[in-house]
């Protein structure tokens, strides 16, 4: 609610493409789940009302009807007067039930867990959605971005051999939790590789774009060449050119390219990624090689919560939406995050694509249907996190996912290569 306090009452409402939802449906939404719990477990509950439940749902078949994605911004109704008086009566329903947690069976205290869970991917949604929806003219109370302490540059060398892949409950912090999609814990080999120390920044990838990168189908995968050419892309999502100079418009305004050459690049889709990295004469990483980077202290041999080690994020180490940047940090900003391996920004800023399909890891048990166990094809993995991820939600374990071509998402990347 503090998200999209600064908005006015038509902001609520509108749908700008079909791959967003009006802030209004997220408020609902994230209310609606909570509301599911509600109406299995809480003896004599009544359901609030019988059209929120079709609109407010989003892709649960077992729970009913609902309406269509692209048609979430094609309703008047409910309005947002009416959602925020469901969201506070869901609250409250909820708060009476969790009066006594003690007595209350062990499925009710989880599936309220991945409640508060849900919403905070949805807080991060929204960022994306108002981004979409405003961009420049959203009054966010932006924090003055920090500057790099040091020059991050080149790969760094990393030993393959057996590598225990997914969620460990090794090191709990006082909230700790993990989403079924990163369980089970198992072993993978990995032969030794190098992995970038710095993400991809907006100066590197504007050396693509002006050596023909878009216009050059050597670099790019079959289908996302279609992509490029039916969508018509020549720069990442909110890149725009102006005056034959390439500018970038974000929350605070638009702004030139050259200004802001140190930052990592975002809203870039698997394809475009890939395709840098042809072009650079490197790869993705898969997302064991990024985990190992992000978990692994080779000289003491032992594996972290996160790059810097067990310490939980703050807004020294990474940047993640409590820092209030609404924006990715310069490439360098936080070398107090960096890993063993002098990686740094591994957690926060931009999440990161590898080459990893999304699909079930071997043993794989769904703990919630219809949740990740759904998505297991034609999608990519993505790691780390991003400027709107919470800090409470992010682990280094955590798998994004997302189409190829989809770049809407905070989206970056870093390079690696065999060794």
């Amino acid at each position: 609610m503090e998200i999209v306090a600064p908005l006015e009452i038509e902001d609520y409402v509108i749908q700008t493409a079909e791959f967003m939802s009006p802030p209004r449906w997220h408020i609902g939404h994230t209310s609606w789940f909570f509301e599911t719990v509600l109406r299995a477990h809480k003896p004599g509950y009544r359901v609030y009302s019988e059209d929120f439940l079709f609109y407010f749902n989003s892709y649960y078949e077992g729970f009913g009807e609902r309406i269509e994605r692209p048609k979430r911004g094609t309703k008047s109704r409910p309005t947002v007067k009416e959602t925020v008086a469901y969201r506070k009566h869901i609250d409250e329903q909820v708060l009476s039930v969790l009066e006594s947690p003690e007595k209350l069976p062990e499925i009710v205290l989880s599936l309220v867990r991945l409640g508060l869970e849900h919403e905070m991917q949805h807080q991060e949604l929204l960022v994306y959605d108002i981004k979409h929806l405003l961009c420049d003219q959203f009054d966010a109370s932006i924090t003055p971005l920090p500057q790099p302490t040091s020059k991050v540059e080149g790969m760094a060398e990393i030993e393959g051999g057996l590598f225990s892949l997914g969620y460990q409950p090794a090191h709990p912090r006082s909230y700790e939790f993990a989403f079924d999609n990163e369980k089970p814990t198992h072993q993978v080999f990995l032969q030794d590789f190098a992995l970038a120390k710095a993400p991809v920044s907006n100066g590197d990838f504007l050396e693509f774009i002006d050596d023909g990168g878009y216009q050059n189908f050597r670099w790019w995968f079959s289908e996302g060449w279609a992509t490029v050419n039916q969508e018509q892309w020549r720069a990442p999502l909110y890149w725009e050119l102006h005056d034959n100079e390439w500018m970038i418009r974000d929350f605070s305004g638009l702004h030139p390219v050259a200004n802001r050459k140190d930052e990592p690049v975002c809203h870039v889709s698997y394809f475009e990624a890939s395709a840098f990295a042809k072009w650079a004469g490197k790869r993705l990483p898969t997302e064991a090689e990024w985990e190992k980077a992000a978990c692994y202290d080779a000289p003491r041999k032992v594996r972290t919560a996160f790059p810097w080690g067990d310490t939980d994020p703050g807004t020294g180490n990474t940047n993640l939406f409590e820092n209030g940047f609404w924006s990715v940090a310069p490439i360098g900003a936080f070398p107090e995050g960096a890993n063993a391996y002098g990686c740094q920004q591994m957690i926060g800023d931009v999440w990161e694509w590898t080459t990893s399909d999304y699909v079930p890891y071997p043993g794989f048990k769904s703990e919630f249907d219809e949740y990740n166990d759904k998505w297991f094809v034609n999608q990519k993995v993505l790691r780390g996190g991003s400027f709107a991820t919470p800090q409470l939600h992010i682990r280094a374990t955590y798998r994004n996912f997302f189409h190829a071509h989809e770049r809407w998402m905070t989206s970056g990347f870093r390079l690696a290569t065999d060794l």
